[in-house]
């Protein structure tokens, strides 16, 4: 990964074969990542490291740079006409997010077919024309949605995307302590797991939480998508092999406001947060690969494609409807190679980036779900224990803040030493929020203020408990 990055910079001209040499000698002998050996041997500032990461699809000035033939962007207007009455080339834009001369070539394509005629105009300037589709071209635009129901932006060319995706690698994400301890201060979390964790996030491998149910291992995988910094671009759809593959999808890409104008940046691509993609025990395999609908005649992207720059969490693993060891299978190869194979129902095969910090947690032993070489491939395996007192204490302490409930010290030794230690319950990280949203329940029941009573506790543990 790192000679593809220094190839890249000595591509761009960003430094010399000299420095990058240097800054390759110094990496070996200290570590770290190239980039940052090449900002502390001054060969680069910061800012032009990250502006360097920092790719923004530019606007395609002509049919040749949209990667699509004039003939497929005609066709795919020609599906969005028939769902308008009269139009501009301005609306057609917006709508196939493709600049007006291009569509505008296209528009003269279906004018000289006579697919579609000039209805007037407000002035003589051609962006004032209004258009309207004939007959014949109705008759057109349903052969074409028979063949392919896709009415959306203009897709990318699969080689646009990988490149895209390598330049927002999660890989070359800036991950500091003072961001980490930032993210985890909603969490009661030990000091020498935020010491573990932080390494982890930013080296983009794959992570392995384990340990005992209810402990905080969901909590802390959400918070790790809060950590990624940055935003990436994503687009609503590419094409490989004459196949459209819609990825966009609004569940799970939040756009952010861009900082370039519309007319400098490809409006086929949108500006988002990094994804974060959560899949439970509703997992299967074909959820891994392309989902061909046969009635609309293109397909949408596994969650993992989804989930490129960004987060894969795969929570309650060993849960799912498929056995684990499927799944690892499945995942060797693009866990160690970050490449994976997808396979059109025409049986082209075709490569995508597998580019996510993927993130399993689990309540089971992970030797009872996986062999040495699958955990091999994980690089980091960190085990979320049951808290200790003090860190209950913590735990209960901020429940109870979060929810305006007075914290009384004499209660929570009455729930320990009345329950925990009489009965040898565990302590549990998730006990406390549960035990209070009982108090709570009964309290806007019987129309009374939530507080932490013997009584309250009592109860709140008769009703979570199956121990009497």
């Amino acid at each position: 990964m790192e000679q593809l990055i220094g190839q890249k910079l000595l591509k761009e001209n960003v430094v010399t074969e000299k420095q990058l040499g240097k800054a390759l000698e110094r990496q070996r002998s200290q570590g770290g990542r190239l980039g940052n050996n090449l900002v502390t041997l001054g060969y680069l500032t910061p800012e032009k490291l990250d502006a360097f990461f920092t790719r923004d699809p530019g606007p395609p000035k002509s049919v040749k740079d949209t990667g699509l033939e004039l003939s497929f962007i005609a066709d795919l207007i020609m599906k969005h006409m028939l769902f308008k009455g009269e139009f501009t080339l301005v609306d057609i834009s917006k709508s196939v997010k493709l600049p007006i001369p291009i569509v505008d070539a296209a528009i003269e394509i279906l004018r000289r077919d006579k697919l579609v005629q000039v209805m007037g105009a407000a002035q003589f300037a051609k962006v004032t024309y209004k258009f309207n589709i004939t007959g014949q071209g109705k008759k057109r635009a349903a052969e074409l949605l028979d063949i392919c129901s896709y009415v959306g932006p203009a897709p990318v060319p699969i080689d646009e995307y990988r490149t895209q995706v390598e330049f927002q690698c999660i890989k070359n994400i800036v991950v500091n302590e003072e961001n980490v301890k930032k993210a985890f201060s909603n969490l009661v979390i030990k000091k020498e797991l935020l010491m573990r964790l932080g390494p982890a996030i930013s080296s983009g491998k794959a992570i392995f939480l384990h340990g005992p149910p209810g402990n905080g291992k969901t909590a802390i995988a959400e918070t790790i998508g809060n950590i990624l910094p940055g935003s990436v671009y994503e687009p609503y759809s590419i094409t490989v092999g004459g196949q459209i593959i819609s990825i966009f999808d609004p569940a799970t890409h939040k756009p952010v406001e861009p900082c370039k104008g519309t007319e400098e940046v490809d409006q086929r691509w949108v500006l988002v947060k990094r994804p974060v993609v959560m899949t439970g025990g509703e997992f299967t395999l074909r959820m891994l690969e392309l989902e061909f609908n046969p009635v609309s005649k293109f397909y949408v992207a596994p969650l993992q494609m989804k989930a490129n720059n960004g987060l894969f969490i795969v929570d309650d693993f060993g849960r799912q409807q498929i056995e684990p060891q499927m799944l690892l299978n499945r995942w060797i190869v693009p866990l160690e190679r970050r490449i994976d194979f997808l396979t059109l129902h025409t049986g082209m095969k075709f490569e995508v980036p597998f580019d996510q910090l993927t993130v399993f947690a689990t309540n089971i032993e992970p030797r009872r779900l996986v062999d040495d070489a699958f955990l091999r491939r994980i690089r980091y395996k960190i085990a979320i224990c049951n808290p200790a007192e003090e860190e209950y204490e913590g735990i209960f302490k901020m429940v109870c803040e979060a929810n305006g409930i007075e914290y009384r010290k004499d209660i929570f030794d009455y729930l320990i030493n009345n329950y925990y230690k009489r009965l040898g319950v565990k302590l549990t990280a998730c006990h406390p929020r549960d035990l209070v949203e009982h108090i709570i329940d009964d309290a806007h029941y019987y129309s009374h203020s939530p507080q932490l009573t013997k009584e309250n506790i009592d109860a709140a543990w008769k009703s979570y408990f199956v121990e009497t």
